[in-house]
């Protein structure tokens, strides 16, 4: 049985990870430390998990943690989990961070998009991005690994395996709709109901954080002008790609390895996916289609942020470090309707 830890387990992504990590098989929630519910009952607090967890939010001490847990989950706000993540691992913990702080991996490109110094830059070069995909081997001994953001993963599972097609120089369009829980817990007027309902907007058009994330993991070999709009959805993420290709090709080989990838799975062409097929699940769905008129490729992909873009990667990663089948607790397919 795998001893873990959470610490933020409050916000949404750490309340989706508590929620998915309690019905694992393999693992025994020991320790959820919340700075603003430490010494209250999670049942109290989260009443979602009445009867499920019997455990109370405590203090954050990382020897504590360290010495009971074989991994500890970190999902406090960005720029927040430098410190918690450093401490813990002069504590000696494998540690998964499900916020941004060690995404990537040049620390000017984090203080050009997130406006802070990054104060543990001396942990980035062990960082493992953790897009099982791509980086399962080095996953197997990660000690400090970086869940990746939820916009990236609904671009890079799509669009990494091109990079050896013929994609053309022109820049890469991504537009992505995401449910309000993407935001976070904090309060915010942006985001209340009468702001949102039946309203869809754009927002930080050229200056996202995750661009820099996104072309780091497409190896820097593309340029993404990526912009991110907000819906009244609760959750989900749907994302229309826009690729000017040097000439139309086929992308059914360059995806063929993904055919044994328990959570990606390829629509084909004229196959568009919905984020109601995902919602609640690991999964990252996607379908393209030529558009022979303007000769682009067009990809539409769909993931659930809290799940698929967050607290199921980084389950799906704790499973891979741990020598465990990688779809222990996330066999479940989208909730519909």
């Amino acid at each position: 049985m795998i001893r873990v830890g959470i610490v933020g387990a409050t916000g949404y992504g750490g309340r989706e990870l508590l929620r998915l990590l309690l019905a694992h098989p393999g693992v025994e929630v020991v320790a959820v430390a919340s700075t603003s519910a430490s010494g209250e009952a999670v049942g109290e607090v989260l009443p979602a998990f009445r009867k499920l967890c019997g455990l109370h939010f405590e203090t954050f001490d990382a020897d504590s943690l360290a010495a009971r847990c074989d991994a500890v989950f970190v999902g406090v706000p960005g720029g927040q989990s430098m410190a918690t993540m450093a401490a813990l691992r002069a504590a000696g913990a494998r540690v998964l961070d499900i916020g941004a702080d060690f995404r990537l991996k040049d620390p000017a490109l984090w203080l050009q998009y997130y406006k802070k110094e990054h104060t543990a830059a001396g942990l980035l070069p062990e960082s493992v991005y953790g897009l099982v995909p791509f980086y399962r081997e080095a996953l197997r001994g990660a000690q400090l690994v970086a869940v990746p953001g939820c916009y990236p993963i609904s671009l890079i599972v799509p669009l990494r395996p091109l990079l050896d097609a013929p994609l053309g120089a022109t820049p890469i369009v991504a537009d992505s709709v995401s449910g309000i829980s993407g935001a976070g817990r904090t309060l915010n007027e942006a985001f209340h109901y009468p702001e949102m309902n039946e309203n869809l907007k754009a927002y930080k058009l050229g200056v996202h954080q995750h661009v820099p994330e996104i072309e780091q993991e497409l190896l820097n070999r593309v340029t993404v002008q990526f912009t991110p709009h907000v819906a009244p959805l609760t959750r989900g993420i749907l994302s229309t790609i826009t690729v000017r290709p040097e000439r139309e090709f086929d992308p059914a080989p360059y995806y063929a390895a993904y055919a044994d990838e328990p959570f990606v799975r390829v629509l084909g062409p004229g196959a568009l996916p919905e984020v109601k097929h995902v919602r609640a699940s690991n999964y990252c769905d996607f379908g393209w289609h030529h558009d022979r008129r303007t000769g682009n490729l067009l990809i539409v992909s769909a993931i659930d942020n809290l799940v698929g873009g967050t607290a199921g990667m980084a389950l799906q990663c704790l499973n891979v470090m741990f020598g465990l089948d990688e779809s222990e607790g996330l066999r479940f397919g989208g909730m519909t309707p």
